[in-house]
C-alpha cells in the first residue's frame, strides 16, 4: 500500500439530532484541526458553563457496555462516539475537533450515512504532515465467552472479517470480510443502522436506556420478524453494523491500522480490549510514518519504525 499524508476538513459542518439513550437534544459540530492533533471532542454544556475536552483514544474509553463512552463520568463524557468515529476513519480524515453540547452523540438513522454527508459538505483538506501508522506485527487475541476479537499483521492495508451468530431465524449466522478504503467504507456499511430485538428494547426502556430508539434510527426484530416497514438496507445489514461499529471502535487506536482484524460475535467491549491488550504488548505494533518526497527519491515503502505513542449494541 502507498502511505499519504494527513488530512483535516476544509470547513467546519454541523449536525442536530437527538441521543438513542438518552433522547436527549444535541448539536455537534466538526471544526477542521491541525495536523498531529487528532480527533478530539470538545464537550461543552457542562455545570456552570464549562467544557472538558477530550481526546477520541482507547486510554479514554470508561464504558462499553451499550456504547461506547470516552471521558470521566465525575467531569464530562460522550457517549455513542462510534458512528462518527467509523466516518471519519472511513473517509480517512484524520484530525478534527468536535464541539458537542450534550453527553452523547446523536444517533441520526442509526448509521453513519449523516456523519458521511456531514463530511462531504466540509471536504477533505489534505496536509503537508505525513501520515503515522500502527502496523500490527504478530497476532494479538482476547476472547470473552464464544467471542473473540483478533488483530494480526498484514502488508495490504486494513481488512475486517466479522462473523456473527444470532438465535433469530432473521440474523442467522453472517459474515463480512472487506478492505478498508473510502470507497468500499461508502459502499458497503456506511449506511448499516444498528440494531435489535423488540424484547430488548422494552427492557432497556424500564431500566432508563434507549429512550430514543424507534424505527427512525434502529432496526428492530420481533423473532423471525423485521419490524421496519422499509425493511433492510442490504441482506448482509446486521453484519454490516457490526463492521461498521468495529471501524469506529478501533479508530480509537488514534491513527490508521496496518493489519487484519477478526472477530466473532464482536461487540464495543471485545473492540477496546484487543486495542487494550495490543497496546499492553509493545512488540505486537510499531509506528511507522509516511516517508517525506524531497527532489530525492524514497520507495513508498521506506517507513522508519517510530515509537509508540502514550467496544453487541
Amino acid at each position: 500500500m502507498k502511505l499519504g499524508k494527513q488530512t483535516t476538513l476544509r470547513k467546519s459542518t454541523a449536525l442536530v439530532g437527538a441521543g438513542v439513550h438518552s433522547n436527549a437534544p444535541v448539536s455537534l459540530i466538526l471544526h477542521p484541526a491541525s495536523a498531529n492533533s487528532g480527533i478530539v471532542f470538545i464537550r461543552t454544556g457542562l455545570p456552570e458553563g464549562g467544557q472538558r475536552r477530550i481526546e477520541a483514544k482507547w486510554s479514554k474509553v470508561s464504558t462499553t457496555e451499550l456504547c461506547t463512552v470516552i471521558g470521566d463520568p465525575s467531569r464530562g463524557t460522550v457517549a455513542t462516539i462510534e458512528h462518527l468515529l467509523a466516518a471519519l476513519s472511513g473517509l480517512g480524515v484524520d484530525n478534527v475537533q468536535i464541539e458537542i453540547d450534550g453527553p452523547e452523540v446523536p444517533i441520526m438513522d442509526g448509521s453513519s450515512a449523516a456523519f458521511v454527508a456531514a463530511i462531504d459538505r466540509a471536504g477533505i483538506k489534505t496536509l503537508t504532515a505525513p501520515r503515522r501508522y500502527i502496523k500490527i506485527l504478530k497476532p494479538i487475541r482476547v476472547e470473552q465467552g464464544r467471542s473473540f476479537s483478533e488483530l494480526s499483521p498484514s502488508d495490504d492495508g486494513f481488512r475486517l472479517d466479522v462473523e456473527i451468530d444470532y438465535s433469530c431465524g432473521v440474523i442467522g449466522r453472517q459474515q463480512k470480510s472487506m478492505m478498508l478504503t473510502p470507497a468500499s467504507f461508502r459502499a458497503e456499511i456506511s449506511r448499516a443502522r444498528t440494531f435489535g430485538s423488540i424484547s430488548d428494547v422494552e427492557r432497556l426502556w424500564k431500566m432508563g436506556f434507549a429512550l430514543g430508539s424507534s424505527l427512525e434510527n434502529s432496526i428492530a426484530v420481533d423473532g423471525d420478524r423485521v419490524l421496519n416497514p422499509e425493511g433492510l438496507r442490504s441482506s448482509d445489514e446486521f453484519v454490516s453494523h457490526k463492521t461498521l461499529d468495529a471501524v469506529g471502535d478501533l479508530a480509537l487506536a488514534g491513527a490508521p491500522i496496518i493489519g487484519t482484524y477478526r472477530a466473532f460475535c464482536p461487540g464495543h467491549k471485545m473492540n477496546f480490549l484487543v486495542l487494550k491488550a495490543m497496546f499492553a504488548d509493545r512488540s505486537s505494533f510499531e509506528l511507522i510514518e509516511a516517508p517525506v518526497r524531497t527532489k530525492s527519491f524514497y520507495p513508498d515503502f521506506a517507513m522508519p519504525a517510530m515509537p509508540a505513542f502514550a467496544e453487541m449494541n
